[in-house]
């Protein structure tokens, strides 16, 4: 048995890329068992956090340009790219759905990587599904068959219950992760901690 890490994410977020280049590693550092949980964080946001849309269309200047500042910081510390893509916020809903049928085809860190990378360092619009077909493409999935998945009602569903349980569960943003079930952490800079409490966990 080993400590279980769950990752709530949506591709939406920079902070969430951020995470996502060091969730696995983290894992496998700390033996834990690592689940991956696509949620609609807009969804989280229109439940609980809806202070976020007060932020983007009246920012505290100051803050705003320190913000932007740290993104960059992390991602030359991570040696990513994160531009500024024209489309922002961004309807992810299609591209969340996909990450169950990666999921099942055993491929879900390369396609989240991908939807990651062509949003955040193509800056193009992962709710195209000719962007989406392209993802299929690099990465190895049937396209017809992931249209086919993410339209289906099961596909809905388990996007919707992911972001209602985060809900649930006192989440309020991405990326959200959980050491054993209730213990939670918010945000890329958190990670540190993610790793030290997953060292001291009991096995799930």
């Amino acid at each position: 048995m080993r400590p279980k890490l769950e990752f709530f994410f949506d591709c939406s977020s920079p902070w969430t890329y951020l995470a996502y280049t060091q969730i696995e590693e983290l894992a496998a550092r700390s033996r834990a068992e690592l689940l991956w949980r696509p949620i609609l964080v807009g969804g989280v946001f229109n439940a609980v956090n809806g202070s976020v849309y007060e932020q983007r269309d009246n920012p505290v200047l100051p803050k705003f340009r320190y913000y932007m500042k740290d993104m960059q910081d992390w991602a030359r510390l991570y040696n990513l790219k994160i531009g500024t893509p024209p489309v922002f916020p961004v309807n992810s809903v299609k591209a969340m759905r996909g990450a169950f049928f990666a999921l099942e085809n055993g491929i879900i860190s390369s396609y989240v990587g991908e939807v990651f990378r062509i949003y955040w360092g193509e800056l193009k619009d992962i709710s195209s599904d000719d962007v989406l077909r392209a993802i299929c493409d690099r990465v190895g999935l049937n396209d017809e068959a992931f249209f086919a998945a993410i339209t289906a009602p099961a596909s809905k569903k388990r996007l919707r219950d992911n972001t209602d349980e985060l809900i649930v569960r006192g989440g309020f943003g991405s990326p959200t992760m959980f050491v054993n079930t209730d213990d939670m952490y918010f945000g890329n800079d958190r990670l540190a901690l993610v790793e030290n409490a997953l060292n001291a966990a009991e096995p799930a």
